[in-house]
């Protein structure tokens, strides 16, 4: 990620999900929390319900992928969760980045 970070810690991901603002379509959950900083900071869950571990890990993958792709698109100075849902199971990149960017427009946080 060359503009961003990730959330790492689990008290970051708690600040955004109590103070931050939050829109979801039929694939992913995303909530954003503006902070301090020039960066943004992006967190990505997959919950057990989703699938195996290897499912999990192909979404995680998915969504980091269409973030980066699309990174100079979001404003800076955000923090992000994205949160996916189990019907992301079996969707391809394409579908996963079109959600990923319908979020943001509803969020009101593309450039």
């Amino acid at each position: 990620m060359k503009f961003s970070e990730s959330l790492k810690r689990n008290q970051d991901f708690r600040k955004v999900y109590t103070e931050g603002k939050s829109y979801a379509n039929r694939y992913l959950v995303l909530y954003t929390l503006k902070n301090q900083t020039d960066r943004n900071r992006l967190g990505i869950s997959v919950s057990k319900k989703v699938g195996n571990s290897v499912v999990r890990h192909r979404i995680t993958r998915l969504i980091r992928e269409s973030y980066r792709i699309r990174e100079e698109m979001f404003n800076s100075g955000l923090d992000m969760v994205v949160i996916a849902r189990k019907s992301a199971k079996e969707k391809t990149c394409q579908e996963i980045e079109h959600a990923l960017l319908h979020l943001g427009k509803l969020h009101g946080i593309l450039r």
